[in-house]
């Protein structure tokens, strides 16, 4: 009775621990797939796919970004995980990994989209982001960014979509620049996190449901710089400016964030 009560019990666990993983969309017809990383291989991220940001980079963040480091950044049981650790590491004490799709996935309109589990813990900042291949030709912010996903530790339910440009950035006009919705487990089940850009808008999704909308307001380089191929970025940041806002929690070291898939597709002609 006790073994058929443990199995009963065990099976409800497993159930319960699948239901949290987000149903996959059905996907609209007009999308041709052109590019994609499912992650059904082991070892290091594929180098015709990935590269990576090495070092101290940006926003007062506390990481080294590590490059070809199992530890960081590695493809294990059909997922690219990549990690964060409290360690000493070229003068840095802490590491993580920033990996990404420049001048190897490079997109100029079209649907991106990365199915992921969230890391977790006060100080963590993941994201999927997209910057312009070509990033000196106007710099930053004149150049732009999409942010398809952020969220920090401090706010971890929280999931944000947001637009970077020379106009919301330095002229201050952030009318329709970002919006966020609430997950009840971006850390414990899989969601799908995705952006439609379009010669005149972008369209941020997470699951089915479309959360913002960023339209072009002016056919300038400093309100619409998204006429420009931009390649994909996926990085854990610890703390820096806005991912210790509310401090860091050493503590919850070391955390993960699990990918299942990226995807890039073109509409169909």
């Amino acid at each position: 009775m006790r073994f058929i009560l443990s199995a009963i019990l065990a099976l409800g666990f497993s159930l319960t621990s699948l239901a949290q993983d987000a149903p996959i969309p059905k996907l609209d017809s007009k999308w041709k797939l052109v590019w994609s990383d499912e992650f059904d291989y082991t070892g290091l991220p594929d180098t015709n796919k990935w590269g990576y940001e090495v070092g101290y980079i940006r926003n007062k963040e506390l990481q080294y970004y590590t490059e070809s480091r199992l530890k960081n950044a590695r493809v294990e049981d059909g997922k690219l995980i990549i990690e964060t650790h409290k360690e000493s590491y070229k003068g840095m004490d802490y590491t993580s990994a920033s990996v990404i799709s420049q001048n190897k996935g490079d997109w100029l309109y079209g649907r991106i989209e990365v199915r992921a589990k969230l890391p977790g813990g006060k100080g963590i900042w993941p994201a999927f982001w997209m910057l312009p291949t070509d990033r000196g030709k106007y710099g930053w912010p004149k150049g732009g960014e999409i942010d398809i996903m952020e969220m920090v530790g401090h706010d971890a339910k929280r999931v944000h979509a947001t637009v970077h440009t020379y106009d919301t950035f330095v002229n201050k006009k952030t009318e329709g620049q970002n919006n966020s919705i609430l997950l009840d487990t971006p850390q414990s089940g899989f969601h799908l996190y995705a952006v439609e850009w379009y010669p005149d808008r972008l369209e941020f999704y997470v699951d089915a449901k479309k959360i913002h909308t960023y339209t072009k307001k002016e056919d300038t380089i400093e309100s619409w710089p998204f006429r420009e191929k931009f390649y994909l970025i996926m990085n854990i940041a610890w703390g820096g400016a806005w991912g210790a806002s509310q401090g860091i929690d050493p503590d919850c070291l070391p955390q993960r964030m699990e990918i299942d898939y990226v995807r890039a597709y073109e509409e169909k002609k």
